[in-house]
């Protein structure tokens, strides 16, 4: 998931080519790929090599607008409603925004992958497809419009040295025990927080770091039946996050600041046990902010994951065409490669043992549980665990259905809420009135 969330990536706008008829260079038909990195048009530059015989045909025309200033949406609906040349006849949505275009008002405008000639059914069967991710990209008619190449299940990543410090042991199992694995509450993760508080060590970094458990494990999201919705499992947050800060369990950053990444690098002022995430953090985040390439740097080597208390998925892109394209047969061809071929040959594979890039060989967990089982998951900077012993179930615990169209916007105007009420500036009741007002305020929608 390298650079996909807001915040993290620099505005960049490409467009590869001016063309303004629906030919491209030497005479090939162009495609329309919007993106929000550089990612997805980088597996579909990879697909063009391995496929000549299409690349002959067609060239990609790429526009890459990046989600940091809330640009890439707008400009893709407008490019959605005006159709015509100019149209994406390929578009990406991530995880916080992609219900907009599955099952939201902009659904309307995606393909079913039936319709790309895909046995969708067949092939989400075959490679064997987590639950969730499906759930997200199916449609309100029950078709499958959008798939991902990632599997983004969630679990603790911790440091191994600290583990063997505080518990005597650094060994995922036991650790997963110690913090409640599997048991979907945070019981004895307040118990192991104690222990490592004894020895000066803070569980986790800020609370950012428990909100993406909290959240993508909550049975239901943030709207229901058309009204503002809190799930008590979010409401819940509130507290957890005062327990993390009143007994300075945590040290109180925030995710994506200097101070969190000071964490991953154990610069911090109290050393940080871990974070929860999925793959992706750990393969290009942590490993970035490591203080290391190899192990004996800085951290690298010195981290672990196990099972996290409660089963979540953070993250994701998925794949949409647009309905109106005239190019859904080499589209399909193209979705199918990146989302679904569990073979040696497709995508997944190269991604899930790092030889899709051999410059940067980065092995990360995809969305085919039958490609990551005949996968080698061993990560130096995990000291040579196989990751995928831990996130291949992480992704069968998570839930899909949890997720909205409004949850990027309202989801900050809750951690805003959250983080006011955790430093004393209001009382718990004050930050749920005001976030309800803003919501409203923002986006005209009524609480329950």
């Amino acid at each position: 998931m390298k650079k996909i969330l807001a915040g993290i990536m620099a505005l960049t706008m490409l467009a590869s080519a001016t063309a303004c008829d629906k030919e491209g260079k030497n005479g090939k038909t162009k495609i329309n790929l919007y993106a929000f990195t550089d990612e997805v048009p980088g597996m579909i530059d990879k697909y063009m090599e391995l496929h000549p015989d299409v690349a002959k045909k067609y060239e990609i025309n790429t526009t890459i607008i990046a989600t940091t200033e809330g640009q890439y949406q707008p400009a893709l609906d407008q490019a959605l409603a005006g159709g015509g040349k100019d149209a994406p006849d390929i578009y990406c949505a991530e995880a916080a925004f992609v219900l907009k275009y599955t099952q939201g008002e902009a659904a309307k405008y995606a393909a079913p992958y039936s319709d790309l000639g895909i046995d969708v059914e067949k092939g989400i069967k075959d490679a064997e497809i987590a639950q969730y991710s499906v759930d997200i990209g199916t449609n309100p008619d029950g078709k499958v419009t959008a798939l991902g190449y990632q599997a983004t299940g969630g679990a603790f990543i911790y440091r191994r040295s600290i583990a063997k410090d505080v518990f005597g042991t650094d060994d995922p199992k036991t650790v997963g025990e110690k913090l409640g694995a599997g048991s979907g509450n945070w019981n004895k993760f307040w118990d192991a927080a104690d222990e490592l508080k004894a020895k000066n060590y803070a569980i986790i970094s800020g609370d950012g770091d428990l909100w993406h458990a909290v959240e993508n494990s909550s049975p239901e999201g943030w709207i229901k039946d058309g009204k503002l919705h809190i799930d008590e499992k979010r409401d819940e947050f509130l507290d957890l996050s005062k327990k993390l800060k009143d007994e300075k369990l945590h040290n109180d950053t925030t995710d994506w600041q200097e101070a969190w990444f000071a964490d991953m690098k154990g610069e911090g002022d109290t050393p940080a046990f871990g974070f929860f995430g999925p793959a992706w953090l750990i393969n290009y985040t942590m490993a970035e902010h490591s203080g290391g390439t190899k192990a004996g740097e800085g951290t690298y080597g010195d981290w672990a994951v196990c099972e996290s208390p409660v089963g979540f998925f953070w993250g994701g892109t998925w794949l949409l065409a647009n309905k109106e394209s005239k190019h859904k047969d080499v589209i399909g061809d193209i979705f199918e490669w990146i989302t679904l071929d569990a073979s040696k040959d497709g995508l997944q594979y190269m991604w899930a043992n790092g030889t899709y890039n051999p410059d940067a060989p980065t092995k990360d967990c995809v969305a085919s549980a039958k490609v990551m089982a005949m996968s080698n998951g061993e990560v130096e900077f995990l000291g040579g665990q196989n990751m995928f012993d831990v996130f291949v179930p992480a992704n069968e615990f998570a839930n899909g259905k949890n997720l909205t169209p409004y949850d990027e916007k309202i989801n900050s105007i809750w951690r805003d809420q959250v983080r006011q009420y955790t430093g004393g500036e209001k009382s718990r009741d004050q930050a749920l009135k005001d976030f309800k007002q803003k919501v409203k305020d923002e986006l005209d929608i009524d609480a329950e």
